[in-house]
């Protein structure tokens, strides 16, 4: 008897504030038709407004909280890691899941007051199974970022079996590509970029794509297709081009 397969579809994203490529233009109702045309189970995001007093978000109508508007009714599960605060809000990770979670957290691994990061752990159940997502946004400059996969490392081997399914997605800012061997070695995470196509695929600049700054790292799932989001309607909404997978998970 051939066994149930069961699909679901994975999406991370730096949608930039809602500012748009240029970071000039409030693009947050163009990043939400296009939330909705990939069609994704588990959304990661980074650099969300959790809430926004800015200007240029109150004179498009967008202030307040974000994270609700791009979820709506079609994501019924959220959760929200408020990292960088200041006088007319906060931004940070999010995640959006189709899926219930058991738990959330969010953990702070800022190296300086001036690069204000964190990882956002959550437990989702995907039939009847639990699956452990992490999103983050590391560090602009590689000293950093070695001490923030670090971190990473530590609290995975800490707090989450071998045997329980992981996926790490996020902007990883490692344009040198360093991060995949040190997590495949330690934590035998694979790379979807690198498991399908032989190479990480590149997400940034949105306009021309010559760095792969955005990855989904995983463990325990069987891995479908990955490709990168560039539909041209849609290229422009943010400074990166989102990242999709497609997981297979036998019943």
């Amino acid at each position: 008897m051939v066994k149930e397969l069961k699909q679901f579809r994975v999406m991370t994203f730096n949608i930039r504030k809602g500012l748009g490529a240029s970071g000039l233009n409030v693009n947050l109702k163009q990043i939400r038709e296009a939330l909705r045309h990939v069609t994704a189970d588990i959304v990661f995001l980074q650099e969300v407004m959790g809430h926004s007093q800015k200007s240029i978000h109150a004179k498009a109508g967008l202030g307040g909280d974000h994270l609700e508007f791009l979820a709506d009714s079609v994501w019924t599960h959220s959760a929200y890691g408020k990292n960088a605060i200041y006088t007319n809000g906060h931004h940070g990770n999010a995640i959006l899941s189709k899926f219930p979670f058991d738990s959330w957290t969010n953990i702070d691994i800022s190296n300086s007051r001036f690069e204000k990061r964190g990882l956002l752990h959550g437990v989702i159940q995907y039939h009847k199974k639990n699956i452990h997502i992490i999103c983050l946004h590391l560090d602009l400059f590689e000293r950093g970022r070695k001490v923030q996969l670090t971190r990473l490392i530590d609290l995975i081997q800490s707090m989450i079996s071998k045997n329980e399914p992981l996926l790490v997605a996020g902007d990883f800012n490692d344009w040198r590509e360093l991060a995949t061997r040190q997590l495949r070695e330690q934590l035998n995470l694979s790379e979807v970029g690198l498991e399908t196509n032989g190479k990480h695929l590149k997400t940034f600049p949105a306009w021309l794509p010559l760095l792969p700054l955005d990855r989904i790292y995983f463990r325990g799932l069987k891995l479908n297709k990955a490709q990168v989001f560039n539909e041209k309607k849609w290229q422009n909404i943010s400074d990166h081009q989102a990242l999709i997978a497609d997981f297979i998970w036998p019943s």
